[in-house]
């Protein structure tokens, strides 16, 4: 009986600590990097996914190698991606960027792409008539 109970502890245990990093992103491999930032943006209330995509995207531009990208994105959470993305844009704009220069903040430039990826997604709801024939419901 012991044994049992000792078996349950440590699966529990062993439940709660591979579950707890969730929220975090990989920084194994550029693979995981990737699958963990899918994951999480997913999960992700509609109004911080788009700041939590650009400041991912925004960094792997700051850092090309690899390796550095991924100690610096590995074991962060979306709100710490976040806030290294808001201090990169202000980085970025007070250097000139011509990217940057329509925007007069973080949160104007976080509302024209997410008013461009609403706009975006108005536009595929529409049915392709192609598909109209492509059914799964079969008519006995």
């Amino acid at each position: 009986m012991k044994k049992i109970s000792i078996l349950l502890a440590l699966l529990t245990t062993l439940t709660l600590f591979g579950c707890s990093k969730g929220n975090e992103v990989s920084g194994r491999s550029m693979r995981s990097a990737y699958k963990s930032v899918n994951y999480i943006k997913n999960r992700l209330p509609s109004e911080t996914r788009i700041e939590f995509e650009m400041s991912f995207w925004m960094l792997r531009d700051e850092i090309k190698n690899k390796s550095d990208f991924l100690s610096e994105v590995g074991g962060q959470t979306p709100e710490e991606l976040i806030e290294i993305g808001k201090a990169l844009y202000q980085k970025r704009k007070s250097a000139g960027y011509k990217e940057y220069e329509k925007f007069n903040s973080w949160d104007q430039m976080i509302s024209h792409y997410n008013q461009e990826r609403l706009d975006q997604n108005k536009k595929r709801k529409k049915p392709d008539p192609r598909d109209e024939g492509n059914s799964v419901i079969y008519k006995l």
